[in-house]
């Protein structure tokens, strides 16, 4: 394209001054969801993220076994921290709820799927994704990541990578049911590491488990000679999330 010719493409023309305020308003909204959740976290720990598929129902084994895992973390002392909707997220709440430490549901606003559930001794509402995922990461002393989509699989993707770059702290990410996760991890090795696009000890950022206790012991066992609380070095990258 000739430098005439791409003087009049639209990007590079004055933007609507209503669009810009608009967009620039977007902002506050966007610190507030950080402030709040900064605010209504920083105190509450330690804690574990639980994630999985908000489709499957009450009853349902994975369920169940979210529920018991959530609820061992409770009595061992972690809060446990959800998505705050159905499924699995629903699962994790009423396990803390019923322990003795903290339920939080981190809720998302979203046309269809998420309802905020019941189980929650403190619940924060977002409408965007990507500062919901910074309170998801921030606090956290471990990651368990049960059956889940598109969205447990982006947040599995967002702990590996900012742990593989040194963005955040090592934490232990405990994937739960060898058999669901199988193909992905299969593929990690035979396409990534094979590919050289991951290194070969990127595949030990994880755990997989099959049971309640296999997580929490994954977690005391991670912590068994280090403190839950981030050093002065991982609490200045933290502060870079």
């Amino acid at each position: 394209m000739k430098r005439d010719e791409r003087a009049t493409h639209p990007g590079l023309q004055p933007m609507d001054d209503s669009m810009l305020t608009r967009e620039s308003w977007k902002i506050f909204q966007i610190m507030g969801e950080f402030v709040e959740g900064f605010e209504r976290l920083a105190r509450i720990k330690p804690s574990v993220s639980i994630f999985g598929s908000a489709r499957i129902p009450p009853g349902h084994p994975t369920y169940e076994l979210a529920e018991r895992i959530a609820r061992d973390l409770s009595d061992s002392g972690f809060a446990v921290v959800s998505g705050g909707g159905p499924g699995i997220m629903e699962a994790a709440n009423k396990g803390a709820f019923a322990g003795k430490s903290p339920s939080i549901g981190l809720n998302i606003d979203l046309p269809h799927e998420q309802t905020a559930n019941a189980y929650q001794d403190v619940s924060l509402g977002f409408r965007h994704f990507f500062s919901r995922k910074v309170m998801f990461v921030k606090y956290a002393s471990a990651y368990v990541v049960l059956p889940g989509g598109f969205g447990t699989l982006d947040e599995l993707a967002e702990i590996l990578t900012l742990v593989q770059t040194h963005k955040t702290r090592r934490i232990p990410v405990i994937l739960v049911d060898s058999t669901f996760w199988r193909g992905l991890l299969d593929w990690f090795r035979e396409a990534l590491v094979a590919r050289g696009t991951i290194d070969p000890q990127d595949l030990d950022l994880y755990t997989v488990v099959d049971d309640a206790q296999g997580v929490v012991d994954a977690v005391f066992n991670f912590y068994q000679y280090g403190g839950l609380e981030p050093t002065s070095e991982e609490r200045e990258r933290l502060m870079d999330l």
